[in-house]
C-alpha cells in the first residue's frame, strides 16, 4: 500500500513542476559534482522524492539528503529527527507549534505515522520559490526505487547519493541510536540497493564516519565541517583521510583547495545558492558544489 502511495504521488507531482533545462555537463560531469541539496529543496519540499526528481532534471549529478531512524528501526529520509513546525503538520494533518515540534521525536514514532505527516502543503517560509504540495518523509528505500526508476526512464545516468547521518553525542539513544547502529541500519540499504559504489556518507560527527571506515572502507566518506578548525587538525581527529572534505562555502580558501589537491581530498562546500559565488568557488577549483537551487548552475558549465 505505501508504494502504491508513492508512486502516485510521484505520478500526481510531476507534471506541476516548472521545466529545468539540464545543460549539455558531459565534461564537467566527469569533473565537477553539482549536488541537490535535500534535493531540489529551493524549488520542491526537501527531502522528498518529488524534490530528488526535480534535482535530477536540472541535471546534478548527486542527490544530498539527510537520514534519521524511526523507532521501527526504519531508515526515514529526514533533516530533523522530529518534525519542524515550519513545514510539517502532525499526523493526525494539523500544524503544530514550535514548542510542539521536538515531542514528535521520529525515533519515538513508528513509520506508518511518520508516513502521515504532510511536511510539503504549507511551504517552506525561508524558500519562497518553493512549490506547495502534499508531500512525506519517504524510506530511504523507496527513495532509492523511485529515483533509479526516473533515472533509467529519462535515459539518465544513474545518480550519485550523498547521504548524510543527522546523529550527535548529546543525542545519542533520545532521537537516534548509537553511531554503530545507525551506520549498520543505513549501511544495510545500501547494499541491499546495489548502490554502495554510487554512495558517499557524510556527518558532521565523526563517530559515524568511523564506524562506516571499520565496516567498509571502500565507501565514500565525506567530513561536513561548520566551523572553521584547522582542517589538517579536523581529519586527524577523524583518524583517516575522508574522501572528501566538505566545509561550509564561506570557510573555501585556496590554502584549502590546494591541500586538497596535494592530499588527492576532494573539496565540495555547502550550501551555495547564488550562481556568481558558484562561479567564484568553481574558478577556485572546488571539485562540486552542494546547492539548494541546481536551476541556477545552468550555466555555471560553459562559463567556468
Amino acid at each position: 500500500m505505501k508504494r502504491l502511495m508513492l508512486s502516485l504521488l510521484v505520478v500526481t507531482v510531476l507534471p506541476l513542476f516548472t521545466q529545468c533545462q539540464s545543460p549539455d555537463m558531459q565534461k564537467p560531469r566527469e569533473q565537477f559534482d553539482l549536488q541537490g541539496h535535500r534535493g531540489a529543496r529551493g524549488l520542491v519540499p526537501e527531502n522528498t522524492i518529488p524534490s530528488m526528481l526535480k534535482a535530477l532534471d536540472c541535471g546534478v549529478n548527486t542527490l544530498e539528503l539527510d537520514v534519521v531512524i524511526s523507532k521501527d528501526k526504519k531508515v526515514v529520509v529526514s533533516h530533523e529527527p522530529f518534525l519542524n513546525y515550519k513545514i510539517c503538520k502532525n499526523p493526525e494533518g494539523k500544524p503544530i507549534t514550535e514548542a510542539e515540534g521536538r515531542s514528535y521525536n521520529l525515533y519515538q514514532m513508528n513509520y506508518d505515522s511518520i508516513a502521515r505527516c504532510d511536511c510539503g502543503s504549507m511551504g517552506n517560509p525561508d524558500f519562497p520559490e518553493q512549490q506547495k504540495m502534499t508531500a512525506f518523509k519517504p524510506l530511504l528505500a523507496d527513495l532509492i526505487d523511485a529515483t533509479e526508476k526516473y533515472a533509467r526512464e529519462k535515459g539518465l545516468q544513474p545518480p550519485r547519493y550523498n547521504i548524510e547521518t543527522k546523529l550527535e553525542p548529546t543525542t545519542d539513544n533520545i532521537y537516534h541510536p548509537e553511531p554503530q547502529e545507525f551506520m549498520s541500519l543505513v549501511y544495510q540499504v545500501v547494499k541491499e540497493k546495489g548502490i554502495a559504489e554510487r554512495t558517499c556518507i557524510q556527518s558532521f560527527d565523526v563517530r559515524t564516519l568511523q564506524a562506516l571506515h571499520k565496516m567498509d572502507s571502500n565507501i565514500t566518506v565525506a567530513l561536513l565541517v561548520a566551523k572553521n578548525p584547522f582542517y589538517e587538525n579536523a581529519i586527524k581527529e577523524l583518524g583517516f583521510k575522508p574522501d572528501v572534505y566538505s566545509p561550509y562555502h564561506l570557510l573555501v580558501t585556496s590554502s584549502l583547495i590546494e591541500y586538497g589537491q596535494r592530499e588527492g581530498i576532494k573539496i565540495i562546500p555547502w550550501t551555495v545558492n547564488d550562481f556568481d559565488t558558484m562561479q567564484k568557488l568553481a574558478k577556485m577549483g572546488v571539485d562540486g558544489i552542494i546547492t539548494d537551487y541546481p536551476n541556477r548552475a545552468q550555466g555555471l558549465f560553459e562559463q567556468k
